[in-house]
């Protein structure tokens, strides 16, 4: 059974940093494309980065561009988020997606939301 775990997440002042990691678990997982999504209550769920699997091609939000980097360990079955300079508007859950069905197209990769497996989210809290 696939199964994805955050962590990493916490209460954090503005301007600061964290790492927020994925695990997977279930060796029988191949993954097209990992990605990091986020929402918060009475807001739709937003992408915030791709990475395609199998040659780390990164996409990222325009949220996020300049201040966030999405990477992957294949021989771990993890993938990490680090973002930077963080913002109040930053705060929100933030999820762990899996896809392992549709080819990762670049143009495809921040388009689509239909990921196969999902975790149950770190919350991330920016505030003064």
């Amino acid at each position: 059974q696939v199964q994805l775990l955050e962590s990493g997440g916490g209460f954090v002042q503005p301007g600061d940093s964290l790492r927020l990691s994925c695990t997977v678990s279930g060796r029988t997982f191949r993954p097209t494309v990992m990605g990091w999504f986020r929402q918060t209550p009475g807001k739709e769920r937003e992408i915030v980065a791709a990475v395609r699997w199998a040659d780390g091609t990164t996409a990222y939000a325009d949220s996020v561009k300049g201040r966030s980097t999405i990477s992957r360990d294949r021989n771990k079955n993890a993938v990490f988020l680090n973002l930077n300079r963080l913002k109040p508007e930053d705060t929100a859950v933030y999820f762990c997606a899996g896809e392992n069905r549709w080819t990762p197209i670049l143009s495809t990769m921040l388009a689509r939301q239909d990921y196969a497996y999902w975790g149950q989210g770190t919350q991330v809290t920016v505030s003064s």
